[in-house]
């Protein structure tokens, strides 16, 4: 590993914060992100928005990489940075608009109550597996504050943040709510099952092909091991108990021999998410930030001179219900991939 330049800030959380240690222990990199992503497909609304997208298949890796890179700016990065790719969010979204088919009924990227989901759902299966394959269980405290910063990091989506549980309960409350709304269609089962088996495009080369497929079988056995028996009859994805035990030993310790090298799991991470890397690597790094401040929401927003993710989406329906505004993605669109906005400094990656 060569040099890693400092963020310009501690952003929202800092190297002490309960979220840092969760999000960059080596069971978000790929657990927690696939089991996060394939539980979102049960949405009809959200799902539809991926089919007519069509880029989760067409760009599989780098849409993983943008997407890692996303959380990651939010969880690791100095404040602009993560207001920069809020915004930047907010205007994808912005053209993610269509007709669900089931309910014929619109879909829209960026509806709060979608953003919702997508952000429970993500901050709480990082957690979790963060406590079956990985250290275990948060102290009371420290779960109290992972649910009350997941309320921090609401600020940069649409989502209303007196909306997020502060609690593990409410939490569970939430998924009670919104279970009958999850629909287990042909589509959905057929981009979680595209999903769970992505392992190898992930990938793409980043370890040797030996080692690729007894990987892929772990990762996609591991994951599907966390789901409930109602989820995986949705999902498609059976699987029994004896199989969820056998993969238990091997992906901890696995994750445990990750996480025990900071080397290593940067190595690993540069490979996996080329955009993430640099985001990630202060922290996995121990370098500290040019300026120690963690920032609040509002007073980033302020300083920055942006328009929070709320007001750009009311501006958004406000032009929309003038027939102005983003015009749509087309279906399954081949346009080029909007940036977000590039963190400073720079980290070179080796093979540990």
């Amino acid at each position: 590993m060569a040099s890693v330049a400092p963020h310009r800030d501690n952003g929202f959380f800092g190297p002490d914060s309960v979220t840092q240690k969760v999000w960059g222990y080596p069971t978000s990199m790929v657990l927690g992100f696939m089991r996060a992503v394939v539980i979102e497909q049960l949405d009809p609304f959200l799902v539809a928005s991926v089919e007519h997208s069509g880029q989760v298949k067409q760009r599989t890796r780098l849409r993983y990489d943008r997407t890692m890179q996303y959380f990651s700016t939010v969880k690791f990065g100095d404040a602009e940075s993560v207001v920069k790719a809020a915004n930047t969010l907010v205007k994808i979204h912005g053209r993610s608009v269509g007709t669900e088919p089931f309910t014929g009924r619109t879909f829209d990227a960026n509806d709060p109550d979608s953003q919702l989901w997508i952000h429970l759902t993500a901050w709480h299966s990082i957690v979790y597996v963060y406590e079956v394959f990985g250290p275990g269980k948060l102290s009371a405290e420290e779960e109290g504050q992972y649910w009350e910063q997941c309320a921090i990091a609401a600020h940069f989506q649409t989502i209303d943040p007196a909306a997020v549980p502060r609690t593990r309960e409410g939490v569970a409350a939430y998924f009670d709510d919104y279970r009958p709304q999850l629909i287990g269609s042909a589509v959905a089962q057929d981009m979680a099952n595209f999903i769970l088996d992505s392992t190898p495009r992930f990938l793409d080369g980043a370890v040797p092909a030996p080692v690729t497929m007894p990987l892929a079988v772990l990762v996609r056995r591991a994951v599907v091991s966390t789901f409930p028996d109602w989820m995986r009859k949705l999902l498609g994805a059976p699987q029994s108990r004896a199989t969820d035990l056998a993969v238990l030993a091997p992906t901890k310790a696995m994750m445990r021999t990750i996480g025990l090298n900071k080397r290593l799991q940067l190595a690993v991470l540069g490979r996996l998410s080329p955009l993430t890397a640099p985001v990630m690597a202060p922290y996995l790094s121990s370098v500290p930030a040019a300026d120690p401040r963690v920032w609040t929401p509002a007073e980033a927003y302020a300083h920055f001179g942006l328009p929070t993710p709320p007001e750009q989406y009311a501006e958004m329906l406000a032009k929309r219900a003038q027939g102005k505004g983003p015009r749509p993605y087309d279906l399954h669109h081949h346009e080029p991939v909007v940036a977000f906005p590039v963190e400073p400094g720079s980290v070179e990656t080796s093979p540990a």
